[in-house]
């Protein structure tokens, strides 16, 4: 599960990027962003656990 996260956070991210720089998205780019960043922390939050 933790790897579906950060696979999901790094193509947020990537859209984001490309959304940023083609002015397309508008608003709702920065909301896939903001899912990114909250993936990410969640993942860093729970650490490994294996």
């Amino acid at each position: 599960m933790r790897n579906v996260l950060y696979l999901i956070a790094v193509i947020l991210v990537i859209g984001w990027a490309i959304g940023f720089f083609a002015y397309s998205a508008g608003g709702i780019i920065h909301i896939l962003l903001i899912i990114a960043i909250i993936a990410i922390l969640l993942n860093v939050i729970q650490g490994r656990k294996v």
